[in-house]
């Protein structure tokens, strides 16, 4: 915290998720927002129906259908905003499917007014769409237009083309992340956009195959300092503008490493100037 908040307006604390009663599990963060509070940075709470390693579709309908679980879940983030001293909200629901879209949306716009009455923002992370029709269970729970009306301001997740469980690909190249922007301008407001972007890449063992072993995570400085010692030349992808480079380990396996370095940020930097955004969202700090 001492080392990133200086530079962040906001700090968040992920995650507080949600049981199917709407009850709030609550992490213990005592020490880390006293931290912040050093700082100029502002903590903000990410809540999400996160459980058993993944997003919860089932949790999600859970709390939005019962009235019940749904009043408690509102009630439980405005105190836990209030006696922790969190100055915004981050909603972090994913996997939600088309069937919960309008019931999240719903949600949204009862949450809102609660938060900001508390003194606080609202904002939602979305999914990287490049239309309001893209279909999969990741998307199509996402309302941009929705969010964009409700909520103060919204992270746009665009990230992970490139994943450990995927083929190697640049995690966040520019053509990708440039076509979510286009369809994001045209629903939301500019001004609301916040941009995310990695901090980390992916270490791939070739040939990828399809099921196989998952890449492995490392941040931009563990890319460098694995190329260095393996003697690898780091090359520059001039149309995903992104960084990526090839060794052999000491096993006689053919690795890709796609991080993300000065130049792959910059260009990310250069989108948000260009496309008139808010500022970006770095996922994930550590």
């Amino acid at each position: 915290i001492r080392e990133t908040a200086p530079y962040l307006t906001y700090f968040s604390f992920f995650q507080y998720r949600t049981l199917a009663t709407g009850e709030l599990v609550v992490i213990d963060d005592a020490r880390q927002l006293e931290a912040v509070r050093q700082t100029a940075a502002a903590p903000m709470m990410v809540v999400s129906n996160f459980a058993d390693g993944n997003f919860s579709p089932e949790i999600a309908r859970a709390v939005f259908t019962d009235p019940q679980a749904r009043s408690r879940l509102i009630g439980e983030i405005v105190e836990t905003m209030r006696t922790r001293g969190f100055r915004a909200v981050n909603l972090d629901f994913e996997n939600l499917g088309l069937e919960n879209r309008d019931l999240y949306t719903a949600f949204v716009r009862d949450l809102a007014p609660a938060v900001r009455q508390a003194g606080g923002l609202l904002s939602t992370a979305l999914a990287p769409k490049t239309s309001a029709g893209q279909v999969g269970t990741w998307y199509e729970g996402h309302d941009y237009g929705a969010h964009g009306t409700l909520a103060d301001f919204v992270i746009l997740m665009t990230y992970e083309w490139g994943w450990s469980g995927g083929p190697p690909l640049a995690v966040a190249p520019i053509p990708q992340v440039r076509a979510v922007l286009d369809y994001a301008v045209t629903v939301i407001p500019r001004n609301k956009i916040v941009m995310g972007a990695p901090l980390y890449g992916y270490d791939w063992t070739l040939p990828y195959v399809a099921g196989g072993e998952f890449a492995r995570t490392l941040s931009p400085q563990a890319a460098v300092e694995q190329a260095a010692r393996f003697n690898a030349a780091i090359q520059y992808d001039p149309v995903a503008q992104a960084p990526y480079y090839r060794y052999w380990d000491a096993e006689g396996r053919e690795h890709i490493v796609w991080f993300e370095d000065a130049r792959s940020m910059q260009a990310k930097f250069d989108l948000i100037k260009s496309y008139g955004l808010a500022g970006i969202s770095y996922w994930v700090l550590g």
